[in-house]
């Protein structure tokens, strides 16, 4: 599960027969930061600890009604949703499949999200502490670097957190991606050129059959995503099989596309568009009120400025970006993100120089 090499079984090796997993004995300790040996008294397990509490179910035995710890109203299974631009709250993707929502304000969970437990080990996690479930928190992930405030884990321990999807992404074992037809496995320590976006990475999901290569962020993009641009959702694809030169750009920005690169498109509308261009910049920051803000006396709440951009207070440029905007219509108060946040929260090559 480390080197993703044959385990030869007549040698010693590590096994976990609940997990099904097995290691050679040198992966396993090559790294002492990577292991801790375990005493008898120590061998208990973690309790899991539903985040859900059912309050109704179906003949099959199937929640309709929850509380989430998460939420302050109950949840109802629903079968349809009207159009929600930030979809879950939980993983911010497009709803699809089971979901609850809330009658009360629009707060929406696929039902997967709603059933992740409260306490959680991650894989490549090196401070060997369980990670807990917290939403709504401002953070920078440790594995992909992305700004975040939806569903996420943090350690007990060294207070790391980590976006949902890459602890969805580094799950132990062999995953499956978009049209590939091998499994890939993830590796900490390896240099190659992503499939995806063309960059070269230094830990990376491979195929050992064709060595496919994908680095962990071109590996957790969303396979569906919602944008303005188009009214269909778009789902993500590897290749543009399309000869023509004119074809090749993005109806984003309009400037020139590499067909081989992965793309959102629509095949009803046939709008393609960079990946950069639909995610944005902040693709899982959601709308959120912050309290008792240092820079302003009232609320204030992010917003995504798309058009007609008012001008920052603190820097004077126009809010092109995430931006910080007062909550009291009489204020007109605005300031992009990058101009308040704390410098881990920005992005590096925002910083002055």
């Amino acid at each position: 599960m480390i080197c993703h090499d044959e385990v030869n079984t007549e040698y010693g090796s590590y096994y976990c027969s609940k997990c099904n997993v097995i290691f050679h004995v040198h992966c396993v300790t090559e790294n002492e930061c990577s292991y801790s040996i375990v005493s008898p008294e120590d061998e208990d397990e973690m309790p899991y600890e539903s985040s859900i509490t059912v309050l109704e179910s179906n003949d099959a035995g199937e929640a309709t009604k929850i509380k989430h710890f998460m939420h302050i109203h109950n949840l109802m299974l629903s079968p349809v949703v009207g159009k929600n631009e930030n979809g879950c709250d939980g993983c911010l993707l497009p709803i699809s499949g089971p979901f609850y929502s809330c009658s009360f304000c629009d707060f929406f969970l696929h039902k997967a999200c709603a059933e992740l437990p409260k306490m959680k080990d991650v894989w490549h996690h090196l401070c060997q502490k369980p990670l807990a479930l917290i939403s709504d928190r401002v953070f920078r992930c440790r594995e992909c670097l992305n700004v975040c405030n939806a569903f996420a884990y943090e350690c007990c321990g060294c207070k790391a957190k980590k976006c949902l999807q890459c602890v969805i992404a580094l799950t132990p074992g062999a995953q499956i991606c978009l049209k590939h037809e091998h499994p890939l496995f993830y590796y900490r320590d390896y240099n190659g050129k992503c499939n995806a976006c063309g960059y070269t990475t230094r830990a990376a999901f491979r195929c050992k059959v064709c060595n496919f290569v994908l680095h962990l962020g071109c590996f957790s993009l969303p396979i569906t995503v919602l944008h303005k641009c188009d009214e269909h959702i778009l789902s993500l694809t590897d290749y543009d099989d399309n000869s023509y030169l004119e074809h090749h750009y993005c109806d984003i920005c309009e400037k020139s596309r590499d067909p081989n690169c992965w793309f959102y498109h629509c095949a009803k509308c046939d709008t393609s568009a960079h990946v950069d261009c639909v995610l944005g910049k902040y693709p899982f920051v959601k709308f959120q009120i912050y309290q008792n803000v240092r820079c302003h006396p009232h609320p204030l709440t992010i917003v995504k400025k798309m058009y007609y951009y008012p001008n920052c207070d603190k820097c004077r440029k126009p809010c092109e970006d995430l931006a910080l905007e007062c909550l009291k219509s009489e204020c007109k108060y605005i300031v992009h993100w990058n101009c308040v946040a704390p410098r881990s929260l920005q992005r590096w090559w925002d910083w002055p120089m």
